[in-house]
């Protein structure tokens, strides 16, 4: 498999299927580790990084994930193969702007990848679509159980597993699940929802992770600290307050069908207008109108979409995949020009 493989297929959180998959687009763990013979990310030569490296390419070598792997040395990437690996949510932002020798490892149906030489010597992620957090921690235990017996990792009996952010200390765990919620955003419930997630210590960041903005409504909850709680504490926390929020997003959607579905309908309607017949778009305004019809597709007011198909739309729009699937790079102008030609073709076919 080559990384360019990735562009015909449709990852795991992009399925549209699991529960709750008309809300929650994705479960998401990641744990941190380091090994213990070497000094945190930012302090290491890249004689270290590279024994570093070495170590977990032998660790996954002969592992029953190995024939399903693609290794990729991401600072050997072009800049918009980085950005290509960042939108499908494989690596992180900092490892893709990142210095010095760095590898991810990417499961060929991406539902896992491990970043070697991140902010810590790994970054174990597993992705799931829709709200499937058990069967997300049961893979991620599995790869991390199996490195653990190939590597020694930093750990301390009193702290846990030791970590270069402090936040990350105990068990390395951030949990994140990421929903669709317009209609707690237009009915401007948002913010009663990020106070009452601040005082059960859960953040809330966009599409993209940590320093994101939230685009096309779309919205990563997840714990804030990990040191003292057990990794089933954590993913109970999130996993209780999720089913909250998507009650206020169902309700707010009945609300709107009640109290202004001609508004609402219209709101949808002009959006896949838009997305139809466009000349030129920004990413920004395609996630804004395809949040709409999404949404305008699970309250039954679009007919011939479905899940997956616009959750793929959402990503082959992002700036890298315009470029990618254009087989070329391309400034702004073009990219817009670009992406309203590919939404002209994908939507004009249900007609």
């Amino acid at each position: 498999m080559k990384l360019d493989d990735l562009l015909a297929r449709r990852g795991e959180w992009l399925r549209g299927e699991g529960p709750e998959s008309d809300i929650v687009m994705s479960s998401r763990i990641r744990l941190a580790r380091n090994l213990a013979d070497f000094p945190f990310v930012r302090l290491a030569g890249e004689a270290e990084r590279r024994q570093i490296t070495e170590r977990v390419e032998a660790a996954l070598a002969d592992s029953p994930f190995s024939p399903e792997l693609l290794p990729v040395r991401v600072d050997a990437l072009s800049e918009l193969d980085r950005h290509f690996l960042v939108e499908r949510q494989l690596i992180s932002r900092e490892f893709g702007e990142g210095q010095g020798l760095r590898l991810v490892f990417i499961d060929r149906h991406e539902r896992f990848s491990i970043m070697v030489n991140e902010e810590d010597h790994l970054r174990i992620q597993v992705m799931r679509s829709g709200l499937d957090l058990e069967p997300a921690w049961k893979l991620i235990n599995e790869l991390d159980d199996y490195l653990e017996r190939h590597l020694t990792y930093a750990f301390d009996e009193q702290f846990g597993y030791l970590t270069a952010c402090p936040t990350n200390v105990g068990t390395g765990m951030r949990v994140s699940v990421m929903l669709h919620l317009p209609a707690v955003v237009i009915t401007r419930q948002m913010d009663q929802i990020f106070r009452g997630l601040e005082k059960l210590e859960l953040v809330v960041r966009g599409l993209f992770g940590e320093g994101s903005q939230a685009m096309g409504d779309f919205y990563q909850v997840s714990n804030q600290v990990s040191l003292g709680r057990s990794e089933q504490e954590l993913i109970a926390k999130v996993g209780d307050v999720i089913p909250r929020i998507i009650e206020y997003e169902r309700k707010a959607r009945e609300f709107l069908m009640n109290e202004s579905r001609e508004n609402l309908h219209d709101r949808v309607s002009r959006a896949y207008g838009i997305l139809k017949t466009a000349q030129t778009i920004s990413s920004e305004e395609t996630m804004h109108l395809l949040s709409s019809v999404r949404m305008g597709v699970h309250l039954g007011l679009i007919s011939g979409l479905d899940t997956p198909a616009l959750n793929e739309l959402f990503l082959l729009t992002q700036p890298a995949h315009v470029q990618k699937l254009a087989g070329a790079e391309l400034d702004s102008a073009d990219r817009n020009i670009e992406r309203a030609r590919f939404l002209r073709k994908r939507l004009n076919t249900n007609d």
